[in-house]
């Protein structure tokens, strides 16, 4: 059997890939690999289950709920939550596990499922592996009393709105800001506004009103259009995009700018440095990030440890370690003093502080660095287990590079949620990336088609 986890959960075409019978049997066998720490401690295991307002989240939720509950785990339903707010609330809630539904920026007819383990943190290979082996084992089912008990408590949520407020400390006040913020139809709808309003800020949202079927569309973090004419539309200072799950954050300056997730990791990276907060003066990135990022790391004295894409491995990267910043161009950021994940709603609230704390626009702040011009090419209908070693498109890529040392670099990956293979070109020029990232589309769609 292919292994079921990609590089964020397991996620697919919901009732098609992910049914209600995948979702039951993944939520069983989570319970026996996870809950198993309750049970050694001498009570009997918690799961906390959420979800983003995807209509096929409803019936997976029924279906995780049943699982856990058929395996002996008693279940706090918390309804819809951003992902950092589930991954928060199994840690405040001391619960032994925690489900997250939502197949974040992915378009509405997907879904996904996201395990925490206790302490809300993220699954390592190795669990997910033991989770897959326990789809098939045989198992005693509780009865009577023994069977999971299922409650709900929406008003878990609150608590996360309030530790988000608390992150901000002395920089808490946003009261001469003006933001517009995107909630992508997605999980954020109600957390994002209600932080930035307790700290006083005037707050316009687009995109706020899920019905189940319009999430990400035309909206949040994968559409900036929208959000970057609400901004100068609204003279807004600023304004911040999350994607379904809220767990990314881009930005728009006052301008219209789009400042995404390399220079808000930039803007944060400093005011940590400046504050003596960030770790060994290091950064967790990705292979991802711009050049223009690296370069403007090492002007101002900052480390970056690169990493694998996903913030799953920057994140591994920061507790290894014990790094304080990590994040991807995406928009994951993860500031381990106050999230075990990537939280967009938490990101852009710091930011905005950032903006209150120094006096200076979005746009001044993400002057930090400059973004050479990089062209992404996602080439599908591929094999994309051969990219990494088809001797004819590894010989292009060297190639590539070496046309662009010093000027440019060239990154070359499969997909870990999607069946492509992404070819990615920075130069000095967008023309210059863009012709040398054809190039090297066509040598990978005509070696590895399927």
């Amino acid at each position: 059997m292919p292994r079921l986890f990609g590089t964020d959960g397991v996620r697919g075409k919901a009732n098609v890939d992910l049914t209600a019978e995948l979702a039951l049997e993944l939520s069983v066998a989570a319970a026996h690999v996870l809950g198993e720490s309750g049970l050694f401690e001498g009570h009997r295991p918690v799961a906390l289950v959420a979800r983003d307002p995807r209509a096929s989240g409803e019936f997976l939720e029924a279906a995780v709920v049943a699982g856990l509950a058929s395996a002996g785990v008693d279940v706090v339903r918390v309804g819809i939550a951003p992902t950092p707010a589930a991954a928060f609330l199994v840690n405040a809630l001391d619960a032994d596990l925690g489900v997250m539904l939502s197949a974040s920026h992915n378009p509405m007819p997907d879904n996904g499922i996201k395990f925490f383990a206790r302490g809300g943190v993220k699954l390592d290979d190795a669990l997910e592996e033991m989770i897959e082996a326990q789809l098939e084992a045989e198992w005693k089912r509780p009865v009577g009393a023994s069977v999971g008990r299922v409650s709900d408590d929406p008003a878990a949520v609150e608590s996360y709105v309030a530790h988000l407020v608390r992150s901000l400390g002395s920089h808490g006040s946003l009261a001469v800001l003006k933001v517009v913020l995107d909630c992508a139809h997605g999980a954020a709808f109600m957390t994002a506004p209600a932080a930035f309003e307790a700290q006083g800020a005037e707050v316009i949202t687009i995109n706020a009103a899920p019905t189940g079927l319009n999430i990400n569309e035309n909206a949040g973090s994968t559409h900036m259009e929208g959000l970057q004419a609400a901004v100068k539309h609204y003279g807004a200072d600023a304004g911040f995009a999350f994607d379904g799950d809220a767990d990314r954050c881009l930005a728009v300056d006052a301008e219209g700018n789009l400042v995404d997730g390399d220079q808000i990791l930039a803007i944060l990276a400093l005011a940590l440095k400046d504050s003596g907060a960030l770790r060994s003066d290091t950064v967790v990135a990705t292979v991802m990030s711009n050049l223009g990022f690296l370069q403007a790391m090492e002007r101002h004295g900052v480390r970056v440890d690169q990493t694998k894409v996903g913030d799953r491995y920057v994140l591994e990267s920061m507790n290894a370690n014990g790094f304080t910043l990590g994040g991807e161009q995406s928009g994951h950021v993860i500031m381990s003093e106050f999230a075990t994940t990537g939280d967009g709603v938490l990101t852009a609230l710091h930011v905005a502080a950032q903006m209150v704390t120094t006096g200076r626009s979005l746009a001044d702040l993400a002057g930090v660095m400059r973004r050479l011009p990089q062209v992404m090419i996602n080439v599908s209908g591929v094999n994309k287990a051969r990219a990494g070693i088809d001797p004819v498109v590894q010989s292009a890529v060297t190639a590539a590079s070496r046309e662009l040392a010093g000027t440019g670099r060239v990154l070359l990956r499969p997909s870990g949620t999607e069946p492509l293979v992404r070819v990615m070109v920075e130069a000095s020029t967008a023309e210059e990336a863009g012709e040398v990232a054809q190039r090297l589309a066509d040598v990978v769609r005509d070696r590895l088609t399927l």
